[in-house]
């Protein structure tokens, strides 16, 4: 049987439908102050963000609507072997149908396909789903931030093994 989305590189042409995503996901579990992702400057132009150096920015399609996205890129004042897993939201359309398992692999496996040797991410309390997701992963818990983010308001920490 096949899947009920699809998984591909964002396109210009994604980069509203992505950033009206960003706008409607983050509010609804509290994500909207500052220290939060949704003020960062690449959610206006997220394929132009994503086309940089080892970075890579995937998006969600269900019957051919974007409806969620995911992406890599080098941690800001990291390690040059860590990547972040970035801007990974979802419409309540793609949750609950395996898009998130599916574009996480997407997103180690663009990480690794890029030289990366460690995932780190942030989130927040009360994010669960994501969190659980996170630990089927492989994903463990960090006791703090790692690199310079500026996401000052996250306050779960996690990395993985490549």
């Amino acid at each position: 049987m096949s899947q009920p989305f699809l998984i591909r590189p964002i396109e210009p042409r994604d980069d509203a439908d992505v950033a009206a995503i960003i706008r409607a996901v983050m509010p609804e579990f509290g994500a909207d102050g500052p220290g939060f992702a949704i003020h960062d400057a690449e959610v206006e132009a997220m394929h132009a963000a994503y086309a940089r150096p080892r970075s890579a920015y995937f998006v969600v399609e269900v019957n051919g609507r974007v409806v969620g996205g995911g992406g890599v890129a080098p941690l800001e004042n990291g390690e040059a072997d860590v990547c972040e897993l970035r801007k990974m939201y979802f419409l309540p359309a793609a949750r609950g149908i395996g898009a998130g398992g599916a574009m996480m692999q997407r997103c180690l496996d663009a990480a690794r396909a890029h030289g990366f040797k460690r995932c780190y991410l942030e989130t927040l309390t009360g994010m669960d789903a994501a969190q659980a997701l996170y630990k089927r992963s492989g994903f463990t818990a960090l006791c703090g931030p790692m690199g310079g983010t500026g996401h000052f308001s996250c306050d779960q920490f996690f990395i993985r093994e490549l």
